[in-house]
């Protein structure tokens, strides 16, 4: 499989290198040149295969013949070593959990997946390859966890400062080894616009070879697929008219989530659940696509004011506004609303969400008003007591800590605090 620039300036190129470089070199985002559906029989028959078969069968084509069948069946097995359970609440809105995995976010797919190939590609190279990312929350401790100790690789971690949570903090700035975590003083947009000026700055990239492990990078990105067909896997026999609802930021889940249509899930519509930071809302609404400062909200893995992954969903569609609004709808909710849905779905549910599935809940029933005979998904992307502040605040009861959470929690935490570009062009170049 080839991968060309969206910006359409760069030459096509592999997926390894599309991989090792992250962006193209005009700066746009890589993108398949082309997809097969799957065979029908595969969903027919799905009941009969495990995840791990599937999963083979979706991303096999985005990554040959770089990584071979047998490397690849092993890296999605070391990838996949966790559960997805659907978990229903009521007739028409189930939830998918992904944060049964080491740092319990749904970003530990991607993150594992991601390390693992450039772990492959990199085992003969003596070349160091830096990974640098910015993250709103959760992608830091997957890319630190995902990436820890893998030969070859550094990375180097940017999160905006006092905007995540404790746990999530922890789960970044404790890991040492081959992690660096920089605190930056600003917000995600600060973070993301860095990495981005790093990828440009030829001073930079002339010394050291850069990737990023944000969900641009393909192979962090088209992992998140599996999820989709997963939840398929557990709801077809029962439910026809199949929706997902899913708390969006950066875009990458749903946009990967519309790839696995594209390959021939059968799934009827996609929610962009989104906090205040609302761009693809009020694009849906007016047509007109306008970045915005991101604003801080308690769904933090959600602030983000210029989505990178969108220009892909819009590719995927052909750049045309009808037959994206037919496969997709946005809403947009306050913290308050959020707050309010944590505590409906624990009185109702006797279910305990976080912030960012919350808003995945609202979305559904926003869209379930309009379309009632839908069965609606939403993702549950991180486990409740990574947001404890929001969560026992709202329902009242104090949750304990899984033994991922607790394995951090003792540690110390080791930051470098950053303020401008020069000081992290400074801190790589020293590095």
């Amino acid at each position: 499989m080839n991968y060309y620039s969206l910006n359409k300036l760069a030459p096509n190129t592999s997926f390894k290198e599309a991989v090792i470089k992250g962006l193209a070199p005009d700066r746009g985002l890589y993108f398949p040149e082309s997809m097969t559906p799957l065979d029908k029989t595969i969903f027919e028959n799905i009941d009969d295969l495990s995840y791990t078969e599937i999963a083979f069968l979706a991303i096999k084509q985005f990554v040959a013949p770089e990584i071979p069948e047998t490397v690849l069946k092993t890296i999605i097995e070391e990838t996949l070593s966790f559960d997805f359970p659907v978990v229903p609440l009521n007739e028409n809105i189930s939830t998918l959990e992904l944060f049964h995995g080491p740092t319990m976010a749904f970003k530990d797919v991607g993150a594992r997946f991601m390390a693992r190939c450039l772990g492959y590609f990199n085992k003969d190279n003596n070349n160091l390859v830096t990974v640098l990312v910015a993250t709103s929350g959760d992608t830091g401790g997957a890319v630190a966890n995902g990436f820890l100790g893998v030969k070859g690789v550094n990375v180097v971690i940017l999160y905006p400062s006092g905007k995540v949570s404790d746990i999530q903090e922890k789960q970044l700035t404790t890991l040492g080894q081959n992690i660096k975590a920089l605190e930056v003083q600003g917000t995600f947009d600060d973070c993301q616009d860095m990495v981005k000026r790093a990828f440009l700055d030829e001073q930079l990239t002339g010394q050291m070879q850069l990737t990023s492990a944000n969900s641009i990078n393909v192979a962090r990105w088209l992992p998140q697929l599996f999820y989709f067909l997963f939840a398929y896997k557990q709801l077809h026999y029962k439910h026809k008219n199949i929706v997902f609802s899913v708390p969006s930021g950066n875009f990458g889940n749903v946009c990967a989530g519309m790839i696995a249509q594209q390959l021939g899930l059968p799934v009827s519509h996609f929610i962009a659940s989104n906090n205040e930071n609302k761009v693809v809302t009020e694009f849906l609404n007016t047509q007109l696509y306008q970045p915005k400062p991101s604003i801080q909200t308690i769904s933090n893995a959600m602030d983000v004011g210029n989505p990178s992954n969108f220009i892909r969903i819009q590719e995927i569609y052909n750049n045309s506004f009808e037959t994206l609004k037919d496969n997709l709808s946005s809403y947009s909710f306050s913290d308050a609303e959020t707050k309010s849905a944590i505590k409906e779905i624990y009185t109702k549910f006797n279910y305990v969400a976080d912030p960012h599935g919350a808003v995945g809940y609202l979305g559904c029933k926003a869209y379930l008003k309009q379309h009632p005979d839908a069965h609606c998904v939403f993702l549950e992307t991180a486990h409740p007591t990574k947001f404890l502040d929001v969560v026992e605040e709202v329902i009242k009861e104090k949750q304990p800590l899984p033994d991922q959470i607790q394995e951090v929690m003792g540690k110390e935490k080791v930051s470098f605090k950053i303020s401008t570009y020069e000081e992290l062009k400074a801190f790589l170049l020293n590095k």
